[in-house]
């Protein structure tokens, strides 16, 4: 057996049909879609299917599609476009976000704006009452993402979107990790503003999309031409554009059962062979992708590293920065101890991974984890 990827919620490899769909326009057969002539106008044409096919995914009308470079710019278009600049306003958002949404709040605090980070509970869920007090007069936007990409919870989104309309306040949904994953409604919903990203349902990396319910106001954050209706200037990235359609055509069609009952076999096999471990959220709606789990006793980014080496890629939800591994925000934010926290480690599965590979990974996950223990001895936290 090869090497075997359990990284999905990072990134999900390009899909040859998607491959197929690109190839046109690396090879130069399109032109600038902004150009008059005919392999402009071929390019033009691409564009607008894509659009449509993106938009076809969330169950969105076309022209509420912005492309973007990706997920992080989505993010920042939806809270710095619905903001504005002045007069001050008040954002509210939760403790366990991707920092594409916490540092783009922390920059808005740095202009003089106000950001309320509501917490959430044991297993990872924000109340919809917590966010309904935070509200105050001069709140602009409410911005919550509907999986969580560590531990995959989702949130209430729905039921947010339905307060803030009685709020006459704007909502932001980051869905980049249950887009592909889960059927997406933005009607259903109910949101304003909705993030995509390719790379995380096989499409190339480099290429995002923003929904902008139609009647929304949104303020440029780049300025140039007058691509994708003045709401985002530059020259289309035409190769990713026309990958995430092709992505998200084939992701209409994706049946979640078959990669979630992996994720189970996967999660019964490792806490019936290993002792003092649990699951993250667990109890609470996931996507039925992602299992983060947690071994009292080791550190995460350490058993990271021995299954790399054994051939599978894995990965913590702890941030690298000088040398220093940081505990996750989102597990502290859920109530966990720093040092079941450094013991976490994410299993994110995908389309493409078997039964089979499950089941190697089960054979070496106990003797890798014991092994561990023995290296780094230390008294056991049985409490988070």
């Amino acid at each position: 057996m090869g090497a075997v990827y359990f990284d999905n919620n990072a990134s999900t490899p390009v899909l040859a049909e998607v491959c197929d769909a690109i190839g046109p326009a690396l090879r130069g057969e399109l032109g600038n879609a902004s150009s008059i002539h005919q392999r402009g106008q071929a390019a033009k044409a691409a564009l607008e299917r894509a659009r449509t096919q993106v938009a076809d995914l969330i169950a969105a009308d076309p022209a509420e599609i912005v492309f973007t470079s990706g997920g992080t710019e989505s993010d920042n278009l939806a809270i710095f476009g619905a903001v504005g600049q002045a007069p001050p306003a008040h954002v509210v958002t939760t403790r366990i976000e991707h920092h594409a949404v916490l540092n783009a709040c922390e920059e808005l605090q740095r202009r003089g704006h106000e950001v309320t980070y509501v917490g959430v509970d044991r297993q990872g869920r924000v109340s919809v009452d917590a966010i309904a007090a935070a509200l105050r007069p001069e709140t602009a936007l409410i911005s919550v993402m509907s999986a969580n990409n560590e531990t995959g919870v989702e949130q209430p989104v729905a039921d947010v979107a339905l307060m803030a309309r009685q709020a006459k306040v704007l909502f932001h949904v980051d869905a980049i990790q249950s887009a592909g994953k889960v059927p997406i409604d933005v009607g259903r919903i109910g949101c304003d503003l909705l993030s995509l990203s390719g790379h995380k349902f096989h499409a190339p990396a480099g290429v995002g999309a923003l929904y902008v319910r139609r009647g929304v106001r949104l303020h440029a954050q780049i300025f140039g031409g007058r691509h994708e209706r003045e709401r985002r200037a530059g020259s289309e990235n035409l190769p990713g554009i026309i990958g995430m359609g092709a992505a998200a055509a084939l992701a209409r069609g994706y049946d979640s059962t078959r990669v979630t009952a992996l994720r189970d076999r996967l999660e019964a096999g490792v806490l019936s062979a290993v002792p003092d471990c649990g699951v993250v959220g667990e109890g609470a709606p996931r996507v039925g992708n992602t299992a983060n789990i947690w071994f009292d006793g080791i550190e995460g980014e350490a058993l990271v590293i021995a299954l790399d080496l054994r051939g599978f890629c894995v990965s913590t939800g702890a941030a690298c920065s000088s040398g220093v591994i940081e505990p996750s925000h989102v597990l502290l934010a859920m109530g966990y101890s720093k040092a079941r926290a450094r013991g976490c480690v994410r299993f994110s599965l995908g389309r493409r991974n078997t039964a089979e590979e499950v089941d190697a990974l089960l054979a070496i996950v106990p003797e890798l984890v014991a092994k561990q223990r023995r290296l780094a001895p230390r008294k056991i936290a049985r409490t988070a």
